[in-house]
């Protein structure tokens, strides 16, 4: 992780930073790390640090909705995390359910449209239930659009997407000629939002474990030893500055990069 940048002061522009500044991040995905660490550096329950990390949620949404971000998406339970103890899991879901039933009005009345991504399958017959309405009232939204990834895998994704495409040629709607990347971009999740521009992850773990794998293609990478719960906007703050502080190539030379600023 390259030294934060605090943001330039100045006039600021239409989309929310300093006239002169390097743009922000349209697409910020988290994943959010830490909370059975901070609990147990507290003597609590692993419980105790998931409900912790609720209010973390909460700050980031918030400032990313204020700083103006188009898209955050959250990594909240993977498709890998069912492995965990039996408790802890139950405990999540409980947890995922409660917020739904929570949180959501909030998020509505703040103008943030929900989505969710991932095998919704493996949840219960509630939980189910609780997303369809919630993205249901969340719909017509215009404010920050809030992605939740639970029961998620990068690897899981493009295989749901490759077997829509092969659906489609089977029922001849498609010619094989004309799967390319652009095809498979179309049937993935988030195809409608801005591929990731940053991807934080907290806790000091340096890997993206199986998250949002097409969709991070060229995102900036940032990794914090900040335990989740311990993140607040202030550190969304770092993190922005920080990708405000990079140059993104997307495979060209500095030359040309310097040619399309000139």
């Amino acid at each position: 992780m390259t030294s934060p940048q605090s943001p330039r002061s100045g006039v600021t522009s239409d989309d929310g930073h300093a006239a002169g500044e390097a743009p922000l991040p349209r697409h910020v995905a988290i994943i959010m790390d830490g909370n059975n660490r901070w609990a147990k550096a507290r003597g609590l329950s692993g419980v105790r640090g998931h409900h912790a990390g609720v209010e973390a949620v909460r700050a980031v949404i918030r400032r990313a909705a204020e700083r103006g971000i188009e898209t955050l998406t959250l990594f909240a339970f993977s498709s890998e995390n069912w492995k965990r103890p039996t408790s802890e899991v139950n405990a999540l879901m409980e947890l995922f359910l409660l917020a739904l039933r929570r949180e959501v009005k909030k998020l509505h009345r703040h103008d943030i449209r929900l989505s969710v991504i991932g095998d919704r399958s493996g949840f219960s017959t509630s939980i189910q239930k609780h997303i369809v309405s919630a993205e249901a009232l969340t719909r017509d939204n215009s404010g920050l659009h809030l992605v939740i990834a639970a029961n998620y895998g990068g690897r899981w994704d493009i295989a749901v997407a490759a077997r829509r495409l092969a659906e489609r040629v089977a029922a001849g709607e498609l010619d094989p000629e004309m799967i390319d990347e652009r095809a498979l971009d179309e049937a993935i999740s988030l195809s409608d939002d801005a591929p990731v521009d940053l991807c934080i992850r907290t806790s000091g773990e340096r890997r993206i474990s199986n998250f949002l794998l097409w969709q991070m293609v060229y995102a900036e990478l940032y990794f914090t030893p900040v335990l989740w719960p311990d993140f607040d906007g202030a550190a969304f703050d770092l993190a922005l500055a920080d990708f405000q502080g990079r140059q993104r190539r997307f495979g060209m030379t500095d030359e040309q990069i310097e040619a399309q600023g000139a």
